[in-house]
């Protein structure tokens, strides 16, 4: 789902992420660091004061003055206020891991085992027993809610003991609730300042995106001005990309242009080779009348000549007419919904070129309603198939036309007998310029496969080696009454 978000979501959301990601880190990565130097600080505090009470305590255990003893290792105890770094209990033990003096005496009696006084103090004096009496250790033993420093009492290189610090290590907790409050308070601070500022430039960098999509979505049924399209102009690839869509809508105007120049210069090359054999088509009633009349005016009015003379002139004026009439739709503005008259003009308009090459025209289908489909340019498109069909068709053979309607389409099938169209270039036989009929300019079939491409429909075409040549042509109604 994220991934068919637009830009201007996209953009500002991932740069938001980021920087969550990257104040989570850091907070996480000052309050670690701070929480190391408070621990270290505790153990350097912890350190320096079992340095200085290891000192002060050689002479007492030297002269066996416990009380003396006593009074040293209880001062830091008493003095120590609850929020300082105070020690909990400090405890010095001889060499033979017992407790000598302890700044809590009722709980830790003199000359009682260390390994005595719980799990706690027997796992200290494993440590003690592992490091010895001449190493100074700091342990934090997990199962404990405490830690510890254990620092020997060393004179003139003989050990008289092990001086034992204890720390709670809910000392901690102030501390660290304070660092990490002032953590997140900055974090906060810090992020009402970045996510605006990473959402706002994170829609100023997706715009360019989402103007170069919509104007490439323009492209489609027609081709977009390029005033139309906001398109950013700058030196990065964002801006070399909206130029080249520039140019290629420039490209595509043109192109356009020029595709419908050709239409019109095609269609009028099409009505002008129709004219001719038109033109043809009324000379040979025109003369006929004209000898009529020419032999009425020779050999008086006699009634018997009259009767025949007559009928001779109305089958010349009705052919005129009709050859006419199927003329006159090349002059509408504007296409009327296709008739089965329009079809029986196109057949009627093809005559002069049928006989001239004496062939057969076979005309299969008829319309037996007016069809929602665009009537001039259907017209256009059988009627350059037809003229290419009986161009290319051999003298004396048969052009075949079939129409029906089927399946909401209009299917139109042109057939001929003639030389074959080769394999390779019937894959480019719609391009301009490429003709199947070397007599052709090659631009009829790509003005027809233009016409079927604007009526949504397609073209086919099949050529055999027996020289039987098909087009089929398939124009959906539906897409049009749309």
């Amino acid at each position: 789902m994220f991934r068919d978000l637009s830009f201007r979501y996209k953009i500002p959301l991932r740069a938001t992420l980021l920087v969550l990601i990257t104040a989570f880190m850091l907070t996480a990565a000052i309050v670690t660091r701070e929480y190391e130097q408070m621990r270290s600080d505790i153990f350097d505090n912890a350190e320096s004061l079992g340095q200085v009470l290891a000192r002060t305590l050689i002479t007492p255990i030297q002269h066996d003055d416990l009380w003396r003893a006593f009074e040293i290792i209880n001062i830091p105890a008493q003095s120590a206020s609850p929020s300082s770094l105070a020690a909990d209990l400090l405890m010095v033990v001889d060499d033979q891991q017992r407790v000598v003096v302890s700044s809590r005496p009722l709980e830790h009696p003199v000359s009682t085992p260390l390994s005595e006084l719980g799990a706690i103090y027997a796992a200290l004096a494993d440590e003690i027993g592992r490091v010895g009496l001449y190493a100074s250790q700091s342990v934090e033993l997990s199962e404990s809610g405490f830690f510890h420093l254990l620092m020997p009492i060393v004179s003139d290189g003989v050990s008289l003991g092990v001086l034992v610090i204890e720390y709670p290590k809910s000392i901690y907790k102030p501390r660290f609730y304070s660092i990490v409050s002032r953590a997140v308070v900055v974090t906060l601070l810090v992020l009402a300042i970045l996510l605006p500022l990473s959402w706002y430039w994170g829609r100023r960098m997706a715009e360019p995106l989402v103007q170069l999509s919509d104007c490439m979505g323009m492209i489609g049924e027609r081709i977009p001005d390029t005033t139309e399209c906001r398109l950013y102009q700058s030196r990065d690839e964002i801006g070399q990309a909206g130029e080249q869509l520039r140019r290629m809508l420039h490209a595509l105007g043109e192109k356009q242009a020029l595709e419908q120049q050709i239409i019109a210069s095609e269609r009028l090359a099409a009505i002008g080779r129709i004219t001719a054999g038109i033109a043809h088509e009324i000379n040979n009633p025109l003369g006929g009348m004209l000898n009529t009349i020419s032999t009425w005016k020779r050999h008086g009015q006699p009634e018997h000549l009259a009767e025949k003379t007559l009928p001779l002139l109305e089958r010349g004026l009705l052919q005129i007419k009709e050859t006419v009439a199927a003329l006159l739709v090349e002059a509408r503005v504007q296409s009327h919904p296709l008739t089965d008259a329009d079809l029986q003009d196109i057949h009627t308009l093809l005559q002069p070129h049928i006989h001239n090459k004496r062939l057969h025209m076979h005309w299969e289908g008829s319309l037996q309603r007016a069809v929602a489909l665009p009537s001039t340019q259907v017209r256009q498109v059988l009627m350059n198939l037809l003229l290419n069909a009986v161009q290319a068709a051999d003298e004396g053979s048969g052009v075949l036309c079939t129409t029906e309607l089927k399946d909401g389409c209009l299917l139109i099938r042109v057939e001929n007998r003639g030389e074959p169209i080769p394999a390779e270039k019937q894959a480019q036989l719609f391009e301009p310029f490429v003709s199947g009929n070397p007599q052709g300019h090659g631009l009829g079939l790509w003005v027809t496969y233009q016409l079927v491409q604007q009526m949504r429909g397609d073209i086919y075409v099949n050529s055999l080696p027996s020289g039987e040549t098909v087009f089929m042509v398939c124009i959906p109604i539906g897409e049009q009454e749309k």
